[in-house]
């Protein structure tokens, strides 16, 4: 018998289940942890507590943490939420079970992802929207992993160096357990390199091309002809895009992109220790089938009324699984719903107003911050929209920067080297918050 009420597990089924995993010992299963990260001892609980004790124990607690003004980015950005957001993402007709499999008690569900998939359609220029993915960086795995399957024999697929880090390591994890290989197009000046995207590309056997939009640096860079050359052998063209930014950029279906990718927290979604965040994947048509995740359809029913069901379903997971596209394709449903009540408070002008305050506030702050002398654009006269990377000038360097910026309560960006920082800014940063920032840095 187990020695834990709630694990069920004996230690013959352990020793069972570590023979099938090939693994010694239970701690073995954690051999890839650092030990500097690993608990050593028991959680330091407190004892027992009253509501109203642990609710002064709780504010304590948060009265400890030190409010910050955000200019950091990196492909995770401090937007504001409108104020009816979370009455809307609390009413009863949303909350219905996981999986909408049964349509005449899950409509709620069902609609706000049909609504939610037509609007990033319209936003992404794209047929088809999936609902959804767990984040941006498996959405991208998950592209990766649809052109190869549509390419069939073709398994290697080239990604641009100016996507995220974090991103291009995700999308890497995968394509190594899929067999797939993975080849970086390296970056000149800031801007995915067209000369070596021309030349693996010449080499032949590609499946599919990863680029972003803006890049990882915040650039905004120009493709053309990038699908073209793609389509000419039969390869995929994967634009992995921020969602907000959308709204004002040239979209993914106007490049001439396969499958538009990427994360949608920044459709009004808080910053929050890590997520949750929201994948969004959306294709040609020709692909949708393709496609991974919860695919709405609308219809009606026998009296005729609008009415709404899964469709597609016969390559879903739970249909047949062991010939399911994906996996993974879990139904991120809180966030999907989020980014569909984001979208219809904010409408088109509101996120082109969105993206207008972050773009002017970035160029004021990158222009300011050259005043001072202290630092300099890293990519000058490359367009951006609302993140920049700067280079500090000697003797100044990054972490004296950013540690002196913290000290004002300024998160100043991403640490990109020893001397070069990414900033970000969005519609939250106001002048006073810029002026603030620059002063800092001028009197370093």
């Amino acid at each position: 018998m187990s020695a834990h009420r709630y694990l069920p597990h004996t230690q013959a089924d352990i020793e069972r289940m570590l023979e099938r995993c090939g693994a010694a010992t239970l701690d073995s299963l954690y051999a890839d942890v650092p030990d500097t990260l690993r608990l050593k001892k028991p959680y330091e609980l407190p004892e027992a507590m009253t509501e109203p004790e642990l609710q002064r124990y709780f504010e304590a607690l948060a009265a400890k943490n030190k409010a910050m003004t955000i200019f950091a980015g990196g492909g995770f950005y401090h937007h504001y939420t409108p104020a009816a957001t979370p009455s809307l993402i609390s009413r009863s007709e949303f909350l219905t079970a996981y999986t909408p499999y049964q349509p005449e008690i899950s409509q709620g569900t069902l609609q706000y992802i049909f609504e939610y998939q037509s609007m990033m359609c319209a936003l992404t220029g794209m047929d088809v929207s999936n609902a959804s993915m767990y984040d941006g960086a498996t959405a991208t795995a998950e592209a990766i992993i649809m052109a190869v399957n549509s390419a069939r024999r073709k398994r290697r697929v080239l990604i641009s160096a100016t996507v995220a880090p974090a991103v291009a390591q995700v999308a890497a994890t995968y394509a190594s357990a899929a067999g797939i290989t993975l080849e970086v197009i390296p970056e000149d000046c800031g801007i995915t390199s067209r000369e070596a995207f021309e030349e693996m590309m010449g080499a032949g056997d590609v499946a599919g091309v990863v680029v972003a939009s803006p890049n990882y640096f915040g650039i905004v860079e120009d493709y053309s002809g990038y699908a073209e050359r793609c389509h000419a052998d039969k390869a995929l063209f994967i634009m992995n895009c921020h969602a907000s930014s959308l709204a004002t950029l040239r979209t993914p279906g106007e490049w001439g992109a396969d499958i538009a990718c990427g994360e949608a927290q920044s459709l009004g979604m808080p910053l929050n220790y890590g997520g949750p965040y929201l994948g969004y994947m959306c294709c040609r048509q020709t692909l949708m089938r393709k496609l991974p995740g919860r695919i709405v359809g609308a219809t009606t029913d026998e009296h005729g009324q609008r009415s709404f069901v899964l469709t597609l379903q016969a390559r879903e997971q739970h249909i047949r699984r062991q010939k399911a596209t994906s996996n993974i394709c879990s139904n991120q449903g809180i966030m999907t719903l989020h980014a569909a009540i984001y979208l219809s408070l904010m409408g088109a002008e509101g996120l082109r107003k969105v993206n207008k305050l972050g773009h002017d506030a970035a160029h004021a702050l990158a222009e300011a911050l050259c005043h001072t002398g202290k630092v300099k654009m890293k990519y000058p006269d490359r367009p951006f929209l609302n993140e920049f990377a700067i280079e500090t000038v000697s003797p100044l360097d990054a972490d004296t920067m950013l540690s002196a910026l913290a000290n004002e309560g300024i998160l100043g960006g991403i640490k990109l080297t020893d001397d070069s920082i990414l900033v970000a800014t969005t519609e939250m940063c106001t002048p006073d918050d810029v002026k603030r920032y620059v002063s800092t840095v001028k009197n370093m």
